[in-house]
């Protein structure tokens, strides 16, 4: 039961996330999703489905994780990571998550400026 409600915690901060972020850019149709080494953005996509992927990202990972934590018996000593494995991967996808708002508001202002 933990494993769900810590990765309803992650996506549902993944949610809220993403909807300030369309707030923040409701100026623009389309928002960077890739860049280049270069800093050049390679492609871009529609705001709405640039901003749903990464809360339908959680779904998917946190999701898969939680049904493999409920389903599958872990072996002996195996049973203590469960939990912190499932807080760090819902971490890293928030981390990322960030990350990609903070790359496109620096696109943003450069193409701007």
């Amino acid at each position: 039961m933990i494993m769900l409600i810590v990765s309803a915690v992650f996506v549902v901060a993944s949610c809220v996330l993403a909807g300030r972020a369309n707030a923040r850019f409701r100026n623009e149709r389309r928002l960077p999703m890739q860049w280049g080494l270069t800093g050049e953005v390679n492609w871009s996509a529609p705001r709405y489905l640039a901003l749903a992927f990464f809360p339908l990202s959680a779904i998917a990972v946190l999701g898969f994780q939680t049904i493999l934590s409920i389903n599958v018996v872990p072996q002996a000593a195996q049973e203590g990571p469960v939990l912190p494995v499932l807080i760090g991967t819902g971490a890293a996808l928030i981390a990322m998550q960030l990350l990609h708002f903070w790359l496109i508001a620096k696109t943003l202002r450069r193409d701007a400026g």
